[in-house]
């Protein structure tokens, strides 16, 4: 059986990375083949967002030296973990996505040799104003996400890159076709939004 694919979905704060997952769990929740895993998160299991498992930091500490991460980082004081049995998933032939940090992109390149990155990109105007409408943080974390994305550029072979800017609908067409067809890209970094041919 071949080995499925995993898809590391990144971007930047403000991207509309959490919708366009939200959206593909709709349009694949009918499939056994494409698994969306639940991550490990140091924060209450309650305290909103995505559907997360709440560790401590003394309980993901544990599991992680326990080997229970297949990819854990930090970020914005919190630990991640993505769990191990999302290698036995692709044993099996089946698609993973999963939301990560680029930090740990050159880790899974090591590990995963069918392996997609889909970077969801917006422009930074349209960006500035999701942060500002969404409230949760200080003009200064604004500035300071704003700043961070304007070098948030993933590169390579292995890149899917999305543009998020317009039509939400196009956004979540084009990253369900990622997902649904890893060979679109193989050897250089294709912007779908360019693209008035592809078809959902």
């Amino acid at each position: 059986m071949e080995t499925g694919w995993l898809y590391l979905v990144v971007g930047a704060s403000g991207a509309g990375k959490d919708t366009l997952l939200d959206a593909a769990r709709q349009r694949f929740g009918n499939t056994k083949s494409v698994i969306f895993p639940r991550r490990s998160i140091t924060r209450p299991t309650n305290a909103g967002g995505e559907n997360h498992l709440g560790l401590s930091v003394e309980e993901f500490t544990r599991k992680k030296r326990a080997g229970i991460f297949a990819l854990s980082w930090d970020a914005h004081d919190l630990k991640y973990g993505i769990p191990r049995s999302i290698n036995d998933e692709l044993s099996e032939g089946k698609c993973v996505v999963i939301n990560v940090s680029r930090s740990v992109l050159n880790e899974a390149r090591n590990e995963y040799p069918n392996l997609r990155i889909i970077s969801i990109t917006v422009d930074p105007d349209i960006l500035s104003q999701r942060l500002h409408a969404r409230g949760r943080e200080s003009e200064d974390d604004i500035q300071r996400r704003l700043d961070r994305a304007k070098s948030y550029r993933v590169r390579g072979d292995d890149v899917i890159e999305i543009d998020n800017s317009g039509s939400l609908e196009d956004a979540i067409t084009n990253f369900v076709m990622a997902i649904e067809n890893p060979y679109l890209q193989t050897s250089h970094p294709y912007r779908y939004a360019e693209s008035a041919t592809l078809q959902s």
